[in-house]
């Protein structure tokens, strides 16, 4: 009976200053520029400004609102006491009904102890439930997806899990988010196996999913095949390690993956080596010791870590026509200006909003959950993720709508060098994705309800062009 959306959010794109960043992206190096000319350009509010969009007014960016009418007798009647008793009757007796007479169908947790907040570390569940409630903003403004922001003041994994498994009743799915590594893994695992709802940990699989879209497209136009090429995986951190797993599936090969972190090249009998990074360990005989090993001759680089990690002049020893993927956010491990200038025949995506090949996490965990909840997924599997990673490669190559042109100030945009993912703004992505994740549960056997994906497909876009309650329109 209640609904969780976007409060603020309204302004209109023209209050608010655009800025280019200078060479690596020094904050200090802003200035305004023109709007329509996007390349290198930055919406970045200013310190002040953050704090005062998060505080004025309703403190915070969500509220909860009644779906139903609640403005009667009769309907504070039926809403709660005596009414209310007749569908607790229904799913007494059929716990399925649960999602015929309550919310909990649309509803997904995100849940954090905020020990991994990106580029802020362990601030603990406090300090990142501002990131959490942005989370919440997200889900609701391309998916109309509801979400109850869940802070846990606890760093135990067993702690974790039994707090979130005893959550069920309550939501459709759990997305797991800034939960430090090892103990992402554990917690993820214990859940998967525990609940019989969808629960997926964004850091890990939502980098891994749009990375392998963006791989897909780089390497068709770059003129090679995923098993020939030689990878450097620069961090090895839960993204690295779920990039690397689900590149594999894709068709990477492992045996051509170099996994390096901050002692070096990850290798078999190294100290500070653990399970999850064990796997991706080079032989020991391996005479590769340096970053500047194994990135010589590298068709791929890949950055996981933080920025100014990896020296510009590095990427010149790499293969000719290479993939370099700089994702450390807000700085990437080189600059994207060093990056284009020192390789102009690489093709060259970061984090980063301001230039061209973002990849970033919203182009998949909404559509992914709105895939899978609306066939009632008892998981995310890998066909899921894979099923979402080439609907958002395919997609790449259709004609961009003008919209989404006119979004980002330009006059062009086409499958290319500068154009290997989707804008985050195009609507189309929510039928695309979520139809092709709403497929590949039911083929795989975690669906519990069956759609008719044409009609879905429909549906769906019938839906983003109307637009979500979670968008206030200027």
């Amino acid at each position: 009976m209640s609904k969780v959306h976007q409060v603020r959010g309204d302004e209109p794109a023209s209050n608010v200053t655009p800025l280019r960043r200078g060479a690596g992206g020094a904050a200090g190096s802003a200035v305004p520029v023109d709007p329509i000319d996007n390349e290198g350009v930055e919406y970045s509010p200013d310190k002040q400004a953050a704090l005062d969009y998060h505080s004025q007014g309703r403190p915070g960016k969500l509220e909860v609102i009644p779906s139903k009418p609640v403005h009667t007798q009769r309907d504070l009647s039926l809403a709660y006491s005596p009414g209310v008793a007749e569908p607790c009757r229904e799913i007494a007796l059929d716990r399925s009904k649960v999602s015929l007479y309550t919310a909990r169908r649309n509803l997904v947790a995100v849940v954090s102890n905020g020990t991994a907040v990106l580029g802020l570390g362990d601030i603990g569940p406090y300090a990142a439930k501002p990131v959490m409630e942005g989370k919440a903003v997200l889900f609701k403004r391309f998916a109309d997806i509801d979400v109850f922001d869940i802070e846990i003041d606890a760093k135990d994994p067993e702690r974790i899990i039994e707090t979130v498994a005893a959550l069920e009743p309550t939501f459709g799915g759990i997305n797991l988010e800034d939960i430090k590594a090892p103990e992402c893994f554990i917690v993820e695992k214990a859940l998967k196996l525990r609940m019989g709802i969808p629960v997926f940990h964004d850091d890990q699989h939502g980098t891994a999913i749009i990375s392998a879209a963006a791989l897909l497209n780089a390497a068709e136009i770059q003129g090679r095949t995923l098993g020939s090429l030689e990878v450097v995986c620069m961090g090895a951190g839960a993204s690295a390690i779920a990039c690397m797993n689900l590149w594999i599936t894709l068709g990477v090969d492992r045996e051509r993956i170099t996994m390096i972190d901050s002692r070096g090249i990850i290798r078999d009998g190294r100290a500070g080596v653990d399970s999850y990074k064990s796997a991706f360990a080079r032989a020991a005989h391996d005479p590769r010791r340096t970053l500047a090993d194994a990135i010589k001759g590298a068709d791929v680089l890949i950055g996981l870590s933080s920025g100014g990690r990896i020296p510009s002049e590095l990427i010149l020893t790499m293969a000719k026509q290479p993939i370099i993927f700089v994702l450390a956010n807000p700085d990437p491990e080189i600059a994207y200006e060093e990056c284009v200038s020192l390789r102009p025949d690489a093709i060259v995506a970061t984090g980063r909003s301001d230039y061209p090949n973002q990849v970033n996490n919203v182009l998949g965990f909404p559509f992914i959950f709105r895939g899978a909840l609306d066939v009632a997924a008892t998981s995310i599997n890998e066909e899921m993720k894979l099923a979402a990673a080439h609907s958002l490669a395919a997609l790449t190559r259709e004609p961009v709508p003008d919209a989404v042109k006119e979004a980002y100030g330009v006059q062009e945009l086409a499958f290319g060098p500068r154009y290997i993912i989707p804008k985050p703004v195009d609507r189309r992505v929510l039928s695309w994705v979520s139809s092709a994740v709403a497929q590949a549960a039911m083929e795989t056997g975690v669906a519990q309800e069956t759609l008719d994906i044409p009609s879905y497909r429909a549906r769906l876009d019938a839906r983003s062009a109307q637009g979500f309650r979670g968008e206030r329109k200027s």
